[in-house]
């Protein structure tokens, strides 16, 4: 059995309140492998170009208040 497997098996056999203790759990840990991910591109400089492209288009006045 794979580590897949085991989890996907240890998962289905969560009561409610135990998978939805979990849900929450995986939720913000999701969000913490995000956070990094845009902090190493971010400081690798994979962002960059996204982001001079919206500030021309910032200063080119073609944008729109949110």
């Amino acid at each position: 059995m794979t580590k897949l497997e085991q989890i996907e098996k240890s998962v289905s056999e969560l009561n409610s309140e135990e998978l939805e203790a979990f849900s929450a759990w995986f939720e913000a840990f999701q969000a913490a492998q995000w956070d990094r991910r845009i902090e190493n591109d971010s400081a690798g400089g994979k962002l960059d170009r996204l982001a001079e492209g919206a500030l021309a288009e910032f200063r080119a006045g073609r944008t729109r208040p949110l």
